[in-house]
């Protein structure tokens, strides 16, 4: 069976997609070998095989050379099979030529779904490796639907359509078909558990998303001169984050805020006006705490017992700002240090110590029975 044209698009293809065209003719191969199986005998052990250089498609039957015939679909008599050729013995494999006259038909329905098929599938896994490269990244994507509050964006120069779930959302935020939106790519799944629409799952409440936002409207970050240590958020709320800096001659604060806070107003408005509290980092973890109770103003901090313990203590009318409302600031400062924290304004705290163990205008500094359990205080 001829077809000429159909080796002539296939090369077009390859030339013109960069597709290797043994791709198709593979895929090809499979799918008309089931069509004529499904069409011809399920039973029957043939296969299709596409000749690009004759420009031919062709049906082969194979069937095994026994001494009885059980499977007429799979088995030819030694008998039968020595009329064919004098030389074949028992359990010969034989392949014939069966190739239908109307099998033209048959393939050139076949073809257009299978080359169709592949084509998409070759399009997706060329995106996915290249999308593979930005996991952990951040890319601005393009709204293109939005179903059961599951926003699907698609990627720039990708066929992919990347699913960012109603948890991956800022809440409060508002989406659009049309939208252009900065994602984090949080996590991409391997091609073979895809399923037909979600392939790439991506984020902007995870704290990721800030850290690269930070990179992005801060080159010192980027560059190393100052690191970010961790990332406490509650999206759309509130977010900490933790800054050390490698370079003494940088103000970190400064840099991150930038002239007259240009730069954290930037990623505030992508953030949809979400507070963001910039934290110096400490290797105390009680000054470390103090720090991540801002904007606080935090009296003392002194370890309790038990793993990763501290008490902060706070002026009378500051009790409320550093529990925060519903708890949250306490709860982004913990989760930033690692440490359980119990807020105590200074009233209470003096009723239940008896004085102020800790003072930050004088320095951080455990008092002595504390520094007689070393563990109490570290991370």
């Amino acid at each position: 069976m001829v077809n000429k044209d159909f080796f002539v698009a296939l090369d077009d293809l390859e030339r013109e997609r960069g597709i290797n065209k043994e791709v198709f003719v593979n895929a090809l191969e499979q799918a008309l070998t089931s069509a004529y199986k499904k069409n011809f005998g399920e039973a029957m052990s043939a296969s299709v095989k596409l000749n690009p250089e004759n420009n031919t498609i062709k049906v082969y039957s194979y069937k095994t050379v026994v001494e009885e015939v059980t499977d007429p679909d799979k088995e030819i008599s030694l008998e039968d099979a020595r009329a064919i050729k004098k030389s074949y013995e028992v359990e010969d494999v034989i392949s014939q030529e069966v190739t239908p006259k109307n099998f033209g038909r048959i393939a050139a329905q076949i073809a257009k779904q299978v080359v169709l098929q592949k084509l998409r599938e070759v399009e997706q896994e060329n995106a996915m490796s290249e999308l593979s490269e930005k996991q952990n990244e951040l890319v601005t994507g393009l709204i293109k639907r939005i179903e059961n509050n599951i926003v699907y964006v698609e990627i720039p120069g990708s066929s992919l359509e990347c699913v960012m779930q109603e948890h991956d959302q800022i809440p409060g935020e508002n989406y659009a078909i049309g939208d252009r939106v900065k994602v984090y790519v949080k996590n991409i799944r391997d091609f073979k558990d895809f399923s037909k629409t979600s392939f790439v799952q991506v984020s902007r409440s995870n704290p990721g998303f800030v850290k690269k936002l930070f990179e992005l409207e801060i080159p010192e970050i980027k560059s190393g001169d100052i690191e970010i240590k961790s990332i406490a958020r509650d999206a759309g709320y509130r977010s900490k984050v933790a800054i050390v800096c490698h370079n003494p001659n940088i103000d970190a604060l400064g840099t991150c805020v930038g002239n007259k806070g240009l730069r954290i107003n930037n990623i505030i408005s992508e953030m949809n006006g979400e507070k963001i509290d910039i934290v110096e980092y400490s290797d105390n973890p009680l000054e470390y705490i103090a720090r991540a109770l801002s904007p606080a103003k935090v009296l003392t901090v002194y370890a309790l017992e038990g793993q990763n313990c501290a008490r902060a203590v706070v002026p009378d009318d500051k009790l409320s700002l550093a529990i925060g409302r519903g708890g949250q600031n306490v709860r982004l400062a913990a989760k930033l240090t690692g440490w359980k924290i119990d807020v105590k304004n200074e009233s209470v705290a003096k009723q239940l110590d008896g004085e102020l163990l800790f003072n930050l205008e004088n320095g951080v500094e455990a008092d002595s029975k504390k520094e007689e359990n070393p563990d109490s205080i570290e991370e």
